[in-house]
């Protein structure tokens, strides 16, 4: 059982700061993994769980879809 799944079944937040899914959130386990498995969210609510704004969420989320079409489209 993987650390997140456990903590999600047990109701526990994360205590280990050196995972690289750690966050400081105590509304999602302090879990980016238990965070996302909430399903869809605002950029927000995505924003208040890594301490950032909602527009720079956004900056990245524009970012990573260009990236992803790029790679797309090498394979077409």
């Amino acid at each position: 059982m993987k650390c997140f799944d456990y903590q999600k079944q047990n109701c526990t937040g994360c205590v280990e700061q050196q995972c690289r899914y750690w966050i400081k959130s105590s509304k999602n386990g302090n879990c980016v993994i238990a965070a996302a498995s909430d399903g869809p969210q605002t950029l927000q609510d995505i924003g208040e769980i890594f301490n950032v704004t909602r527009m720079r969420i956004c900056q990245i989320e524009k970012s990573v879809i260009k990236k992803i079409r790029k790679k797309i489209s090498n394979f077409i």
